[in-house]
């Protein structure tokens, strides 16, 4: 029985390349889709294949998936995992960079979903995994952009079901909670640079205090756990529609439905004080 071809955007770093080594040592041919080819070298290494991808030029995307095309006849698999995470006050960032977070977190996934479903059409069966977070259930201060990004991940994939499963097309959502991916350290970064010197200065100290010194009990699961529920949603012979893993992956949205929303508002403020 062939391979399950599977790509993966975002394949560089964190998850994606997590991914697709687990993948692969699993048995399914990966190809791995990043801007920076070079870091993708363990994934060529452990016999994947790395692809030049970048979610905000569409020529781009059409190629990836083009060559991925040519080359297997198929693809079974599509892990939206190309994202970032843009964090700032409002106020404070200007539309230019709000709408490359857009760019990525949305209409990459969504151009990259349009761009391999007449295949998965034809064939008559596909997966696409698209990779959430529980920023799309919870909110936390300064992260509007990426939290706004995020429910639409959700809400779009519970649309697509509508529109593809009928198809044999399933589309699943996994949900990561805390991920020790090394966050902490862009997040202060990212925030120093867009709020770190204006009228949010204070509230952006606190964010950077709880985001890089987390009590123990924070720590961040590893990015195997969330490696495992993707590998769960392709392999489930009807696969949930959501899959949450990671620290807080249950907790934090079981609060979120129970808590009237100034209660959870004073939790997440609590939280960074």
């Amino acid at each position: 029985m062939k391979k399950k071809v599977v790509l993966i955007t975002g394949a560089s770093s964190g998850i994606g390349k997590q991914t697709a080594l687990d993948l692969l040592a699993a048995g399914y041919t990966v190809y791995g889709g990043a801007r920076r080819v070079n870091a993708m070298s363990e994934i060529t290494a452990a016999g994947g294949h790395a692809l030049s991808l970048d979610v905000t030029v569409d020529a781009s995307m059409q190629a990836a998936v083009t060559h991925v095309l040519e080359i297997e006849g198929r693809i079974d698999v599509l892990v939206n995992n190309a994202g970032y995470g843009l964090y700032g006050a409002v106020e404070d960032i200007s539309m230019e960079v709000a709408r490359k977070q857009v760019d990525t977190n949305i209409f990459g996934l969504a151009r990259m979903t349009q761009l391999v479903l007449p295949g998965m059409r034809e064939q008559g069966s596909g997966r696409i995994i698209n990779i959430s977070s529980i920023g799309g259930t919870v909110h936390t201060p300064m992260g509007a952009w990426y939290h706004g990004t995020k429910f639409f991940v959700e809400g779009f994939t519970s649309t697509m079901r509508l529109e593809v499963e009928d198809r044999g097309i399933y589309m699943v959502l996994v949900a990561p909670g805390i991920i020790d991916t090394g966050f902490g350290d862009v997040l202060g970064e990212e925030i120093t640079r867009n709020s770190g010197n204006g009228p949010y200065a204070d509230l952006v100290a606190k964010m950077i205090n709880a985001a890089q010194n987390p009590s123990p009990s924070l720590k961040g699961s590893h990015p195997k756990v969330i490696s495992d529920a993707i590998r769960r949603g392709i392999e489930d012979a009807k696969p949930r529609t959501i899959y949450r893993a990671g620290k807080f992956g249950y907790l934090l949205p079981l609060m979120r439905r129970i808590l009237p929303h100034r209660a959870f508002d004073w939790m997440m403020k609590t939280a960074i004080r």
